[in-house]
């Protein structure tokens, strides 16, 4: 008989699941919305939705997950009994698998720019041609299949060394770090003359720029931004201890998340601000903008390096959570198979994702249904397939699921009663409602 695998500390926890949460999305493109749409305005709204749609569907996951203590594609019939309710994991084995396999792309152009960037400093060489550049490295195909696999071969090395040795401790060097370098960016950033404006920009509260576009993004966001649907919680929570506070790591985690987001911004608008330049999102925020500001600064292309450095910490923490859970169906506790399925899981990882690499260069023309192969993954995982998993959660938690069990895992101290009433009637009557318009939302865009 095999033992499960589990954390060896409740930071571990936290910080692991944290680093799942802390996607590119939080770094290079809710910062930009965020200051587009009112500032602090749209951040206390979001901060309300996180509350009652993003929080609630974490503690699902985390209650499943930790009374299970087993895989997600297992989870929901060991807890009721009835394997039919194992699809919500299934439907979320694949949904990371999917979102990985065009993810990993992204953490290849990471890695590609980090290598350029670091040749450039040593030999004091570079380019003030960003556009092309970028354009030029994205679609060759030798650069952007060797960067995609060496990101996923990175991943698969902290996964294969398993949670505590691998997971863990990848997540208790990685995280400090991502704080460290966000600081030492930001300090650089906002001593730059002018750079006021930009702080004012992304933080002053202007409820007019508020509509109905950006309202409905801070809902989408406030179960997006904390990686529910797909059992990624549910997969590390099943690894904890009793003796953990599920509330208490949930609010830590929310926290987390929500700090990376003003980091990032206090990172970037000050220093565009005071450069004049104009603000962007996406890709073209990290690969083209930034380069041309950190540029014009002494010292520029250091700190280019350690801003890419903090883009790939928050990018493969993300990644191993992905991984992660499809290791976790395949070995199904036995930590003696982990190794032989991450190198089975990455072979195929790779495979699936060559073609959303190719989409910038050879397929850059082969187009259909959404756009491009790459458009197309990102539109079935992030329009169809994450929604249908977060509403899944909800309705089982709040319909299916023996109350005594959630009631359990959740009230360890009489303070926590009210907010188990509370988090009952959200996943029961409200969150399914909210995100069945934000998926009606998001497939007519």
């Amino acid at each position: 008989m095999t033992t499960r695998a589990s954390w060896n500390s409740k930071l571990g926890f936290i910080l692991a699941s944290a680093g799942s949460a802390i996607g590119l999305g939080a770094i290079w493109k809710f910062p930009y919305v965020m200051a587009a749409n009112g500032g602090a305005a749209f951040l206390l709204v979001f901060l309300i939705f996180t509350l009652l749609i993003g929080f609630p569907l974490l503690l699902s996951e985390f209650v499943i997950g930790r009374h299970s203590q087993t895989h997600s594609t297992q989870a929901f019939s060991t807890v009721t009994g009835k394997k039919i309710y194992n699809s919500i994991g299934h439907l979320g084995n694949i949904g990371v698998f999917l979102l990985l396999s065009f993810y990993s792309v992204i953490g290849g152009w990471i890695l590609l720019y980090f290598v350029h960037t670091l040749y450039a400093l040593l030999t004091g060489t570079g380019t003030k041609q960003y556009d092309e550049l970028f354009n030029t490295m994205i679609s060759q195909p030798i650069y952007v299949l060797t960067g995609q696999f060496v990101f996923i071969a990175l991943t698969a090395l902290i996964v294969a060394a398993g949670i505590e040795k691998g997971i863990e401790r990848a997540s208790k060097v990685m995280m400090p770090l991502l704080f460290i370098f966000f600081m030492i960016v930001i300090i650089r950033s906002v001593s730059l003359e002018g750079s006021m404006a930009g702080i004012i920009y992304f933080l002053k509260p202007d409820f007019k720029s508020l509509n109905q576009e950006s309202i409905l993004f801070a809902l989408g966001q406030s179960f997006f931004s904390l990686s529910v649907g797909f059992g990624g919680m549910l997969t590390y929570a099943s690894y904890l201890k009793k003796d953990n506070d599920l509330v208490q790591s949930g609010v830590s985690i929310v926290g987390l998340n929500i700090m990376v987001t003003l980091l990032a911004g206090l990172a970037i608008f000050p220093a565009t601000a005071a450069l004049h330049i104009d603000n962007t999102e996406g890709p073209g925020l990290l690969f083209v903008v930034l380069p041309h500001v950190f540029d014009q600064l002494p010292f520029g292309q250091l700190f280019y390096l350690v801003f890419l450095l903090l883009f790939f910490f928050a990018t493969i923490t993300s990644s191993i959570n992905l991984l992660e859970i499809n290791v976790a169906n395949a070995t199904r506790g036995n930590e003696t198979k982990r190794q032989r399925a991450v190198v089975l899981i990455a072979v195929l990882l790779f495979i699936v994702g060559i073609p959303s690499a190719l989409s910038f260069g050879l397929l850059a023309e082969t187009k259909f249904l959404a756009g491009t192969f790459f458009d197309n993954m990102d539109y079935l995982v992030s329009n169809i397939l994450l929604p249908i998993g977060a509403l899944a959660f909800s309705l089982f938690t709040g319909y299916v699921l023996d109350k005594r069990i959630a009631a359990d895992e959740i009230i360890i101290s009489r303070r926590y009663v009210g907010l188990f009433k509370i988090w009952i009637i959200l996943l029961k009557y409200i969150i399914p409602v909210v995100i069945i318009i934000v998926m009606g939302s998001l497939l007519i865009k």
